[in-house]
């Protein structure tokens, strides 16, 4: 059992991994990616998360923000 849950936990840090150097992060506070725990790679990835979401809410595209004018 304890090599199947390091072989999740290992797929999971490299899956947050890779999601953070796509959208641009390398490092926190000069600390490389690989080698921060899990829950430090959880926490970095809620906050990017976060950050989109709020973009994409003032997007003035979105077209549940844009007003319709029927005539």
């Amino acid at each position: 059992m304890g090599i199947l849950l390091r072989n999740a936990i290992e797929k999971k840090r490299d899956f947050l991994i890779n999601k953070l150097i796509n959208e641009g992060v390398y490092k926190k506070n000069d600390i490389h990616l690989f080698e921060l725990t899990l829950t430090d790679l959880e926490k970095e990835y809620i906050k990017i998360r976060k950050i989109e979401e709020k973009e994409s809410y003032s997007d003035d595209s979105s077209p549940c923000l844009k007003i319709h004018h029927f005539s």
